[in-house]
C-alpha cells in the first residue's frame, strides 16, 4: 500500500509540473485542477490522488482522479471493530473532463470494493454519465447528471445458487440525480448530491435485488466545506441511503490541496 501511494505521489508531481497551472475554483463541481487529499473516516484513512492533463481540445480540460479507501481502519476508525480493518476497503477511479464555455462535462467512473457481498466476493462497477451546469438561482448551482454503468464482480453468485468463478458481468444499471452547490460565503459551501441508481438488466437475482434486497436504491451525500486558501479546503462528508440511517452511513473529514 506504502508503494502504490508513494508512486502516485511521484507521478502527480512529475505531471503537476508538467502542465501550466490556474488556481482554480475547488467548490466547483466542474473544476478540473491537480489536486492531493487525505480523509479520516469512520471505516479508517482515505487517500486521493488527481491529476489534469491537456486534453488538446479547445475549452475542454480533463483529470484523472484515484482514490484508495478505508485503510488502517483498526487503529484510526471509529466504527464497530467488525466493520473495519487496516485492509484496503475500496478504490475508486474517476476520468473527468469538462467544457469550460457550456458548462457541460462527462465522466468515467469506476469503483471496485475489495469486502464481500452477497453478489460477489468482490464487486464493482464501472458507469459513464454526462452532467450540465444550470444557470445560478440566489445561492443555488445545480449540476443534473444522468448515466449508465454495468456492475461487475469475482466469484459470483448465479440464480441457480452456484459460484460463477473468476470475474463476470452481474448486471446493468443506470443513475440519475444531480450535484448541488450551495454558496454560503467566499469560504464557506455546502453540497447536498441525492443520485438515484436502478437496476436495468441482468440476471434475476441481481433484478431484484441488487442493492440490500430492492432493484433500486436512493443514495444521499452531503457536505460542508471551508476554504483557508484558494488552494486549501476543509470537507466533511457525510454519505447514506434510503436503506442505511444517516448515523449508520459513512463519515469523512478530508483535507485537500491544489497544485
Amino acid at each position: 500500500m506504502k508503494r502504490i501511494l508513494s508512486l502516485a505521489i511521484s507521478s502527480l508531481l512529475l505531471c503537476s509540473s508538467a502542465v501550466a497551472k490556474e488556481v482554480q475554483d475547488m467548490s466547483d463541481p466542474l473544476a478540473v485542477y491537480t489536486q492531493a487529499g487525505l480523509g479520516a473516516t469512520n471505516k479508517g484513512l482515505n487517500a486521493k490522488i488527481g491529476i489534469s492533463y491537456d486534453t488538446g481540445i479547445k475549452n475542454v480540460a480533463a483529470m484523472n482522479v484515484i482514490e484508495f479507501k478505508g485503510f488502517l481502519g483498526e487503529e484510526l476508525g471509529w466504527d464497530g471493530t467488525s466493520k473495519r480493518s487496516n485492509r484496503l476497503d475500496s478504490f475508486r477511479f474517476r476520468n473527468f473532463s469538462a467544457n469550460i464555455k457550456t458548462g457541460s462535462g462527462s465522466q468515467l467512473d469506476i469503483n471496485y470494493s475489495l469486502k464481500e457481498s452477497f453478489l460477489a466476493e468482490r464487486t464493482g462497477n464501472a458507469s459513464y454519465s454526462i452532467l450540465q451546469a444550470l444557470p445560478k438561482f440566489w445561492i443555488v448551482n445545480l449540476y443534473p447528471l444522468a448515466g449508465v454503468g454495468v456492475e461487475f464482480g469475482k466469484n459470483t453468485l448465479e440464480d441457480d445458487n452456484s459460484i460463477d468463478s473468476g470475474f463476470s458481468v452481474i448486471g446493468i444499471n443506470s443513475v440519475v440525480g444531480f450535484y448541488g452547490k450551495f454558496t454560503i460565503t467566499d469560504k464557506i459551501w455546502f453540497n447536498y448530491n441525492p443520485i438515484w441508481a436502478a437496476a436495468l438488466a441482468g440476471s434475476d437475482l441481481y433484478e431484484s435485488s441488487a442493492y440490500g434486497g430492492k432493484d433500486n436504491i436512493l443514495l444521499h451525500e452531503f457536505a460542508a466545506s471551508y476554504q483557508f486558501t484558494p488552494r486549501f479546503n476543509l470537507r466533511y462528508f457525510a454519505n447514506w441511503s434510503n436503506l442505511v440511517d444517516i448515523a449508520d452511513g459513512d463519515h469523512r473529514i478530508e483535507f485537500n490541496y491544489q497544485f
